[in-house]
C-alpha cells in the first residue's frame, strides 16, 4: 500500500458536476459546433451517495480490521503459500480503495471549484488514510524478512506471482521507518501535504485572468499564447502574469512548505539528495538519470537555442518575446479541428502501427471513458488515470482545437492503452513507473505526428507542422529539464532556509535564459511563471520522466523504422502489457536498447537535432 492516499497523476500539458456524481453535464459544443464528450463515471460508483461507495468503504474498513488482527507480528510466521495469499488479500483490500479513491479524485478534477466537491473529496481521503493506516505493517514487515527467507517463500507459486512486486518493494527497505512512524506520516498526510496540493489546485482553479476586459480560466489565457495574433498573445501573457504576480505569496509558501515537509522526510529516510526517493520510485538508477540530465542540457545551443535563432528570423525580429515561445508561424494558417477529426487522425494512426492497439483505443470513443471540453473549475492540462484493473482507465483533456491537442489525445490515450493492455497485471503490478509510463504516450504521438506529416503535400503547412512538433518535443524534453533543474535547485537551497519570492524567481529566470537562450527577451512578469506548474507541487521531480520518455521513444522509433527488430508491433504491444513487473533495461532489451549507455540519449536527441537541420534548410 502506498505511505499516501492514491493520487491523480500530474497534468500532462496543460457548467458544474450535477450532485450524483456521473457524467458532467452537456459538453460546450467545439469549434465545429459538435458536442464535445464528457466522462460517465457509473462504471466506478452510480454517485456520491452510491449505496455501493458507503457499502465497499465499510467493507474495506472490516477486511483490514481483520487483516490487521491475523497478521500483524506474524508476517516472518508465513510459509510461502500463506503469504501468497496474504499477498492477493491485500491486493483485494487496496483495490477497492484504489476504486474509491479514483471515483472521488475524477469528480474534484472534473470541478475544483464546487465546495460540496470539495468536502466531498477529502472526506473520502480521510476515511481511505484511516482503512489503509491498517495495512501499512504488512509491506514493513516483509522488508523486515532477510533475503534467504524471503527466497524460501518464493519458492511457493503463491508468492512467486508476486516477485516483481516484492523486487520492487524491497527497493525501499532501507528506507522506512519503525510501523508507528510510517502510521503516524501516512495519517497525518491528508492534513499535511495533501492539503496544501489541494489547497493549490483549488486556488489555481480559481483563478481568472483579465484579457482585455474578457475573464480567462487559466487553461483559456493559456490557450490564447498560441494565439495567431501577437497582440492578443502580449495581452495573455500579461494578464497571466499579473494574475499569477498578485498569489505569488501564496504560491511561495506552498513551495517552501512541501519542500521542507520533503527535507523532512528524506532525512528521516536517508536518502542522500532530494530527488534520490523520485528516483527509486522510478527503478532507475542515479547515473542514469544524471546521464540523461547532462545530455539535454548540453544539447540546449543545438537544439533550443538553434531553433528559438531559427524562429525570431521567421518572425522577422531580433529577440522572440516569451509570449513568442509557442506561437504559430508567421504564414501558419489557424488550422482548428474537430474533435471527430482529431479522433479519427489518432485512431487512424495507431490502426496504421498495429490494428490491434486502434482496437484498443476505440474503446475510449465507443465509452464515456473521456472527458473533452474546458470547463471552469475543471484541472487545467490533461491525463489518464488508470483507475484500478476490475474497472478501466479515464482520460481528461482540455480540447480546443489546435494540432497541439491532437498529439495531447493521442498523448493521453497511449496512456491509456497502456493502461488497459497491462490491467490484467492487478492491482499491484500494472502500474508503471513513471519514466516507463511515458514510452506508450510518447509513442502514440510519434505515430500520429508521422502519419500527419506524411500525408501532408502543401511544403508551407509540412514546415508548419515540423515546427510545432519541433516545439512541442522542446517543450518535452528541454523544458521539462529546465523544470528539473529548477526544482532541484529550490529543494538543495530549501535546505539552508525558506526561499523568498524574489530568490524563487530569480532561481526560474536562470534556468529559463539557460535552457532558451539568447533568442528571448523576458519581461519582468514572466519571473512567476514557476507559480502555476503542477508538478512541482504534486509528484516532486516528476518532469525528468517527461525527456526521458521522450528521447527513449525518438531511439525505439528509429528502431522501428529502421526495421531491424522482426515483429517489433508485437514487441512493442507485450512491453505495454508487462505493466510494472520489468525494469527497463529487460523491456528495452528485445529492441536493442539500453538506457544506461550515453550514446542513448545522444540518439534520442539526435533526433530533434535532425528536424531542426530539416527546418533550416527549408528556411
Amino acid at each position: 500500500m502506498p505511505r499516501s492516499v492514491p493520487t491523480l497523476p500530474t497534468p500532462d500539458r496543460r457548467p458544474r458536476a450535477p450532485e450524483g456524481g456521473g457524467a458532467p453535464p452537456a459538453s460546450p459544443a467545439g469549434a465545429s459546433g459538435e458536442t464535445l464528450p464528457g466522462w460517465d463515471l457509473t462504471d466506478l460508483y452510480a454517485g456520491d451517495d452510491d449505496p455501493r461507495l458507503a457499502g465497499d468503504l465499510d467493507a474495506a474498513m472490516t477486511a483490514a480490521h481483520g487483516f490487521r488482527d491475523r497478521h500483524l507480528g506474524h508476517v516472518a510466521t508465513l510459509d510461502g503459500a500463506a503469504l501468497g495469499r496474504a499477498i492477493a488479500e491485500f491486493e483485494g483490500i487496496s483495490e477497492v480503495l484504489f476504486r474509491v479513491m479514483s471515483y472521488a479524485q475524477l469528480r474534484h478534477a472534473a470541478d475544483q471549484t464546487d465546495p460540496d466537491i470539495g468536502r466531498f473529496y477529502q472526506g473520502i481521503q480521510e476515511r481511505v488514510t484511516d482503512i489503509s493506516a491498517h495495512l501499512l505493517f504488512f509491506t514493513l514487515e516483509i522488508n523486515q524478512l532477510d533475503e534467504n527467507a524471503l527466497a524460501d517463500r518464493m519458492a511457493a507459486p503463491e508468492t512467486a506471482h508476486y516477485g516483481p512486486w516484492l523486487r520492487d518493494l524491497r527497493v525501499f527497505r532501507d528506507h522506512e521507518l519503525p510501523e508507528a512512524m510510517e502510521r503516524l506520516l501516512h495519517e497525518k498526510d491528508v492534513a499535511g501535504r495533501a492539503a496544501w496540493v489541494r489547497l493549490f489546485d483549488e486556488t489555481l482553479a480559481h483563478l481568472r485572468f483579465d484579457i482585455d476586459g474578457q475573464s480567462r480560466t487559466v487553461t483559456e489565457a493559456l490557450d490564447q499564447l498560441s494565439d495567431t495574433d501577437r497582440a492578443r498573445r502580449r495581452a495573455a501573457g500579461k494578464a497571466i502574469g499579473a494574475g499569477l504576480g498578485a498569489q505569488t505569496r501564496l504560491f511561495a509558501h506552498i513551495t517552501n512548505t512541501l519542500a521542507k515537509d520533503k527535507q523532512i522526510e528524506d532525512h528521516w529516510r536517508n536518502h542522500d539528495h532530494p530527488m534520490a526517493s523520485r528516483n527509486l520510485a522510478n527503478h532507475v538508477e542515479d547515473a542514469v538519470v544524471d546521464a540523461l540530465v547532462g545530455a539535454v542540457r548540453e544539447s540546449y545551443a543545438e537544439t533550443a537555442h538553434r531553433y528559438y535563432a531559427l524562429k525570431a528570423r521567421w518572425f522577422g525580429l531580433d529577440r522572440l518575446a516569451y509570449w513568442d515561445r509557442n506561437a504559430p508561424l508567421p504564414d501558419a494558417e489557424d488550422r482548428r479541428f474537430t474533435w471527430s477529426e482529431a479522433r479519427d487522425a489518432v485512431l487512424g494512426a495507431y490502426g496504421a502501427f498495429s490494428p490491434r492497439l486502434a482496437q484498443v483505443g476505440q474503446r475510449f470513443f465507443d465509452n464515456a471513458w473521456i472527458d473533452v471540453p474546458p470547463r471552469p473549475g475543471k484541472t487545467s492540462g490533461a491525463f489518464a488515470h488508470p483507475t484500478v484493473p476490475s474497472a478501466h482507465p479515464y482520460l481528461l483533456l482540455n480540447f480546443m482545437g489546435r494540432t497541439r491537442d491532437v498529439m495531447t489525445l493521442a498523448h493521453e490515450l497511449g496512456h491509456g492503452v497502456h493502461q488497459v493492455l497491462a490491467a490484467p497485471r492487478g492491482a499491484l503490478m500494472a502500474d508503471t513507473p513513471l519514466t516507463l509510463a511515458e514510452t506508450a504516450s510518447v509513442f502514440g504521438e510519434m505515430l500520429t505526428f508521422r502519419a500527419m506529416l506524411d500525408a501532408e503535400t502543401d511544403p508551407k503547412r509540412r514546415r508548419t507542422m515540423l515546427a510545432g512538433k519541433v516545439e512541442d518535443m522542446l517543450n518535452t524534453v528541454v523544458r521539462q529539464i529546465a523544470f528539473h533543474e529548477f526544482e532541484r535547485r529550490v529543494h538543495l537551497e530549501r535546505r539552508e532556509g525558506a526561499l523568498s519570492e524574489e530568490r524563487l524567481n530569480a532561481i526560474w529566470m536562470e534556468v529559463q535564459r539557460e535552457s532558451l537562450g539568447p533568442a528571448f527577451a523576458f519581461d519582468d512578469e514572466y519571473k512567476v511563471y514557476w507559480t502555476y506548474i503542477p508538478h512541482f507541487i504534486h509528484t516532486p521531480f516528476y518532469v525528468y520522466a517527461y525527456a526521458f520518455g521522450d528521447c527513449l521513444v525518438n531511439s525505439l522509433y528509429a528502431v522501428y523504422q529502421a526495421g531491424t527488430v522482426d515483429g517489433f508491433q508485437d514487441k512493442y504491444l507485450e512491453m505495454l502489457a508487462a505493466g510494472g513487473t520489468l525494469r527497463h533495461r529487460e523491456l528495452l532489451a528485445p529492441f536493442g536498447l539500453d538506457a544506461s549507455d550515453p550514446a542513448f540519449w545522444r540518439q534520442g536527441l539526435g533526433v530533434l537535432k535532425g528536424f531542426i537541420d530539416e527546418l533550416e534548410q527549408m528556411a
